[in-house]
């Protein structure tokens, strides 16, 4: 009797112990948007950049100081593309274990979400990644990309054992995938809006799992947790989820940070500039305690070691991009086309039109702020000019749409001026984004097209709908808003983007695959095909170009702002406060 007491004891003891809360503290530590800021030098001058070789420095300090068993290292998404190295790894160098994989597993990376760009490389690139990361025990995560059998095209979630926890990760990529990339690059899947879908798979694999602690990585926006924008859903998610402890953030390039007494969201912004430190204690009681901060990362404490284990490939990528392309007459200034028509955006819609063959084109500048020097261009300065891997695509619009267009890309870029005030749609910001000092586009100038193939006005005195008049074709003939014109655009543009198809133009999206005309290579391909071809780009050849192929000129037209006076004070003005006096 004695020994059947003393074992109920024991049996009771025991489970006195496995119902007692777990305790210990987590350090979570993320990355997100880091766009190939792998190495921390520059190709060429050796200047120091910030880095995932200086984040390394601070993630081997804490593991040191904390303990490596302690510290969870995740990264959101929009890792292979950006840079020279993530092109040379991802078209170039295709039989060599990806760099960003071997990157990912010498920083011991726990896990790593799907962000649009990484999925706009293609199959080809993607997964092959999938495949080396999964080799080296690196889930790749996007539990909302659903294939037709109804599971997920890549992992959804992973468990980890760290500080004596159960962690629970769950990754997941934008919802708005379909608005940006042609349907062909992300064959065999479909993306879920992660409202409310991410509640309901929390709900069921933590009843499954029973984690101590959960987080939730996203490759979606903080946006302004209303619900209204599916590409920018964290915030709403922070709002609403429910048992979750961490929700990381990214794609926006905005640093964030916000807590509540149960729930934290963190954003690191990009490139590398910042890492986001989020510790997670749960005491004896069972009681929960987030504290999280993002860190800004010191360029200059880039881990030599990591340096050295890389430096091969940093010599093979420098190498690469070293290789002269061309010529240059002028040098392109990428911040001239925020205020009025320039040789850079003009080079642009010359290689679009020019291997097209469309009647007019639509182009944004994609570099916010950098020069190529006139004089001899190499590879690297494609990257300057055209820094994504957008595809050239050619719509039919006709003359009413294509008006529609531009008043919605304008009514991004400026705002009607008033005496004294701004023409330019920009507003201070005590977080300046890119290398402002002040102030800030309200808008992603990325989605500032401007048009070649017309001439026509833009009046800054006039109020959205009345801004652009068009005058006629490039080469004087009526331009009629009646007639389909052929109209050349990057593939994100033409799958939706910007929403300037849809709320300029008034196209639905069911009308766009019967709009497509033709579709042709990266427009980054293009422009190294024009070098090879042509060698010389001239402001004033492209301005008044000769023939060229197959007999056609390629004329752009000329467009500008009016009235012409008031509005290059104004923006004179405004360019004076986000840049400086240059």
């Amino acid at each position: 009797m004695r020994k059947t007491y003393n074992l109920l004891l024991v049996i009771a003891f025991i489970s006195a112990l496995s119902c007692s809360p777990k305790q210990g503290t987590l350090h979570v530590i993320t990355t997100n948007d880091v766009h190939g800021a792998w190495f921390d030098s520059t190709y060429f001058g050796g200047r120091q950049v910030p880095s995932l070789m200086a984040v390394n420095y601070y993630v081997d300090s804490i593991r040191k100081a904390d303990g490596p068993g302690n510290v969870l290292l995740l990264d959101a998404g929009d890792c292979l593309q950006g840079d020279n190295a993530t092109y040379y790894f991802n078209y170039i160098d295709t039989l060599t274990e990806h760099l960003f994989v071997r990157i990912a597993d010498y920083m011991k990376y726990d896990a790593i979400v799907v962000g649009n760009h990484d999925v706009e490389t293609g199959h080809s690139v993607y997964d092959r990644v999938t495949r080396e990361l999964d080799a080296r025990g690196i889930p790749f995560l996007a539990g909302n990309a659903i294939k037709p059998d109804g599971t997920s095209y890549w992992p959804e979630y992973k468990v980890f054992k760290k500080a004596g926890l159960k962690v629970l990760v769950l990754g997941y990529t934008n919802a708005n995938m379909a608005e940006w990339l042609d349907p062909s690059i992300w064959s065999g899947m479909e993306f879920v809006s992660l409202v409310p879908f991410v509640q309901q798979r929390v709900d069921l694999i933590k009843a499954k799992v029973k984690p101590d602690v959960t987080i939730v990585a996203l490759h979606s926006a903080v946006g302004e947790g209303d619900g209204q924008a599916l590409e920018a859903q964290a915030l709403d998610l922070f709002n609403t989820l429910s048992g979750v402890d961490l929700v990381v953030s990214s794609h926006d390039h905005r640093p964030w940070m916000e807590s509540s007494d149960s729930i934290a969201l963190v954003n690191t912004g990009s490139k590398a500039y910042n890492f986001s430190h989020t510790v997670i204690s749960i005491d004896k009681q069972g009681n929960k305690t987030i504290k999280p901060s993002i860190v800004r990362v010191d360029k200059t404490k880039a881990d030599p070691k990591m340096r050295a284990a890389f430096a091969h490939d940093f010599a093979e990528v420098r190498q690469f991009t070293s290789m002269e392309v061309g010529t240059i007459t002028a040098p392109m200034v990428t911040r001239e086309a925020f205020a009025g028509r320039c040789f850079y955006t003009d080079f642009i819609h010359y290689v679009c039109r020019t291997f097209s063959g469309a009647d007019i084109s639509f182009a944004a500048p994609l570099t916010f702020n950098k020069t190529v020097p006139a004089g001899p261009v190499i590879f690297n300065d494609l990257f300057t000019i055209y820094p994504f891997e957008n595809a050239l695509y050619v719509l039919r619009l006709t003359g009413s749409e294509i008006k529609g267009y531009l008043e919605r890309s304008y009514d991004k870029w400026i705002q009607t001026l008033k005496p004294g005030g701004n023409v330019l749609n920009i507003v201070p910001r005590s977080d300046p984004r890119n290398d402002q000092i002040g102030w800030s586009f309200v808008e992603r100038s990325y989605n500032f097209d401007s048009a070649s193939g017309i001439n026509y006005t833009v009046d800054v005195t006039k109020p959205y709908g009345a801004r652009v008049k068009i005058s006629s074709m490039a080469d004087g003939s009526a331009f009629d808003p009646d007639r389909e014109y052929t109209v050349a655009m990057t593939s994100y543009r033409a799958a939706g983007g910007g929403d300037l198809l849809f709320k300029g133009a008034g196209l639905t999206r069911e009308q766009l695959s019967g709009r497509l005309e033709a579709r042709y290579p990266e427009i980054r391909d293009l422009i190294f095909k024009y070098f090879w071809i042509y060698g010389v780009a001239d402001p004033k050849t492209i301005a008044n170009p000769p023939v060229v192929m197959d007999g056609d000129r390629v004329l752009l037209g000329d467009w500008k702002f009016v009235p012409e006076d008031e509005a290059k004070k104004a923006i004179s003005r405004d360019m004076t406060l986000m840049f400086g006096r240059k």
